[in-house]
C-alpha cells in the first residue's frame, strides 16, 4: 500500500477505504467484478486474510456482493432490491408488497434554506422538485416530495402522470452513475395537510407518519432529500436494527 501520513486504523479498514475510493472513482462500476483476493493482496502488498476481511466489511455496508464460485462484484440496484431495501411499509402480516408509483410533477426551482442545508448546496441552488404517489395493492399509501441537485442530476426527466416501471435509485445509478448506499431517516407523526389528505383519500388533519430521508452515496455525501407522508392505517413501518 502507498505510504503517507500515519494511519492507526487496522490494516483491513485501510484496505476497505482504498477499495471504496476506487469504486467511487468509477474504476469498478456497479455490477463489475473485482479482482480476486489473491490479485488484490499481491497488488496492495497485504495478506489475503486482510483483503478478505476488508471485502467482508464492505459487503456488510452493501458496497459489494459475493457470489459463491463466481467472485465479488460491486453492488448495483435493481428495482426489486432497491424497493425492498429502501421501502419499509409492510402489511399487517409483516409481508412486503412491491409498490407502484406515479409522478405527479417535476419542477426546476431554487432550493429553500432547509433543502440546501440537507443537500450540502449553496442557498438558492437550482434543484429538481418531484411530487409522486406511492401505492400498495391499488391503495395510495404515501405522498412523496423529493429534492435533488439539478447540477448533480442534470437532464433528469421523469414520466409525468403514468406509472413508473423503474425505481428512482436505479435511474440515478444507470443514467447518472450515482449509487445510493445508505439513508438517514427521521420519523414523526403529523396531521395531514389538505393536499396530502386529498391524495390519500383522508380527511384533512388525519394522522400521518412523516419520514424525512437523506439518501447518501458511498462516501456519505447527501444526494437526495425525500419527505414521505404515509397513511399507516393498513400498513406498518418496519426497520431492522443491527
Amino acid at each position: 500500500m502507498a505510504k503517507g501520513l500515519p494511519d492507526f486504523r487496522p490494516l483491513y479498514a485501510q484496505v476497505a477505504t482504498l477499495l471504496t475510493e476506487r469504486i467511487g472513482s468509477g474504476e469498478w462500476k456497479p455490477g463489475a467484478p473485482l479482482p480476486s483476493e489473491f490479485e488484490l493482496a499481491e497488488e496492495l502488498k497485504v495478506s489475503q486474510g486482510t483483503v478478505r476481511k476488508a471485502l467482508g466489511e464492505m459487503e456488510s455496508r452493501n458496497l459489494l456482493v459475493r457470489h459463491q464460485g463466481r467472485g465479488t462484484f460491486v453492488a448495483q440496484h435493481s428495482t426489486q432490491t432497491s424497493l425492498f431495501r429502501f421501502f419499509p411499509l409492510v402489511d399487517g402480516n409483516g409481508e412486503k408488497t412491491m409498490p407502484t408509483s406515479i409522478v405527479l410533477a417535476q419542477k426546476a426551482q431554487r432550493a429553500e434554506a432547509g433543502e440546501a442545508a440537507a443537500l450540502g448546496l449553496t442557498p438558492r441552488s437550482p434543484v429538481h422538485r418531484i411530487l409522486r404517489l406511492r401505492r400498495l395493492q391499488g391503495r395510495t399509501v404515501a405522498v412523496e416530495r423529493i429534492t435533488l441537485s439539478a447540477a448533480l442530476f442534470a437532464g433528469l426527466a421523469l414520466p409525468i402522470g403514468s406509472e413508473m416501471h423503474e425505481e428512482l435509485y436505479v435511474i440515478y445509478e444507470q443514467q447518472f452513475g450515482i449509487t445510493v448506499m445508505r439513508a438517514d431517516e427521521q420519523l414523526r407523526a403529523v396531521p395531514a395537510p389538505a393536499e396530502d389528505a386529498q391524495h390519500l383519500g383522508l380527511a384533512a388533519g388525519a394522522p400521518l407518519l412523516e419520514v424525512r430521508r437523506i439518501a447518501r452515496d458511498i462516501y456519505g455525501a447527501p444526494l437526495e432529500l425525500r419527505i414521505d407522508r404515509c397513511d399507516t392505517s393498513h400498513y406498518c413501518y418496519v426497520n431492522t436494527l443491527a
